[in-house]
């Protein structure tokens, strides 16, 4: 079951990175990253929000790309990205569970 929201905490250890630069790249993509805030002012992501996150941190951690760079992609072709995005976190769990196995033998 999917949440509704996320803190930033979540999507950071989704993302493997810290929260400031999570925080950064909220800041940076407002045109994709839209995170709602609660009273307090902590910024609460959609689904759809740490979705367009992992296709960024693909773009500049995986492919070495520039922001700007990251935020063109995004534009032209983000099917394209989200594709491979959901291939990558496939292979992440195909290689979690194969890690399970081997531990049981």
């Amino acid at each position: 079951m999917e949440k509704l929201f996320y803190s930033i905490g979540e999507v950071a250890e989704i993302l493997g990175e810290s929260t400031s630069l999570v925080r950064f790249w909220s800041n940076s993509f407002p045109a994709f990253i839209k995170p709602d805030r609660n009273a307090k002012g902590n910024r609460k992501f959609t689904p759809e929000d740490v979705k367009t996150l992992k296709q960024i941190h693909l773009l500049v951690k995986g492919n070495g790309m520039t922001l700007e760079g990251a935020a063109k992609k995004l534009r032209e072709s983000r099917r394209k990205v989200d594709s491979r995005t959901k291939a990558i976190d496939s292979l992440k769990e195909i290689r979690k569970q194969l890690v399970l196995v081997r531990k049981e033998l």
